[in-house]
Parts: C-alpha cells; structure tokens; sequence
C-alpha cells in the first residue's frame, strides 16, 4: 500500500512539473518569439531594408570573430560575407523587463562564411528594446555550445 501511494505521489508530482515546464507564452512574449523568427528568415533572405528598421540605431551585434554595430552587421549581410542560410531553432524562451524583452535561441546555424558552409550549435542571446509600442532588436550575441550539431545539411 505505502508503494502504491509513493508511486502516485511521485507520478503526480512529475506530472505537475511538466506542466509547469509548458506553460503558453503571453501574448506579448508570443509576439516576441514571433519576431525572433522572423528574424532569421531576413537575415536568411538577406532583406536589409527590413532589418535596417528593426534594429536600434545603436544595436550591437557579438559573433564569434568579433563585435561590431548596425552598420558593420547590415553590410556583412548584404555582402554575403556571413549568410545566415538557416537557423534551426530548438528551443526559444523570452523574459520581458518592462520594455526590455531577453530571448535565449538554442539553435544550429548553418551558414555560409568566407565561401565555406558551415553548421554550428549556438545559445543566441537578443535583447529587444519596445519603441513606440514597436519591438526593435538592439542586441545578438552568439554563444558556442558544447553540444553535438543536431542540423543536417539539407
């Protein structure tokens, strides 16, 4: 009997954690997440008009050869010296700060750099800042993860 009740007192509470772990993103946080998706699909499509007014005039960009600003970022994607081919998002998560908004990508990004393609796995990290009740991304920065790539080159 003690078994029984342990066993459904665990399942229960295994239970209540995973509900607990998908829990739906408000609508502010799904217009985010939204965003951040999008995102990806212009720097793919290499569409910098679209980007040029979505990020902050003073936004920062950190890759893994270096930082630079909105400038230096719109001119390696229109030149092509990064393509942002294709993000592959695992999971995205966002926290909102008042009209500051954090999102964590867990993703492999295959892209092309220098002529080589390549796929890496990344922790990015965006900061949005809410403008004239418009989401404007001022911050990316790319993290390297020690996990194994999950993408296969299509």
């Amino acid at each position: 009997m003690k078994k029984t009740i342990l066993s459904l007192l665990v399942l229960f509470m295994a239970a209540q954690f995973c509900a607990a772990q998908t829990t739906t993103p408000s609508k502010a946080e799904q217009e985010i997440l939204d965003l951040s998706k999008a995102k990806w699909l212009w720097m793919a499509d290499k569409k910098v008009d679209t980007l040029n007014a979505f990020f902050v005039d003073k936004a920062m960009f950190v890759h893994m050869s270096g930082k630079w600003d909105k400038a230096r970022e719109l001119e390696v994607i229109k030149s092509g010296s990064i393509w942002y081919k294709k993000a592959e998002v695992y999971s995205a998560s966002v926290n909102i700060l008042g009209n500051t908004a954090i999102v964590l990508n867990d993703l492999d990004l295959l892209a092309v750099v220098g002529g080589n393609e390549v796929i890496n796995p990344f922790m990015v990290t965006e900061v949005y800042l809410k403008e004239n009740g418009k989401w404007r991304l001022a911050q990316l920065t790319f993290s390297t993860q020690r996990r194994p790539v999950k993408l296969t080159k299509p």
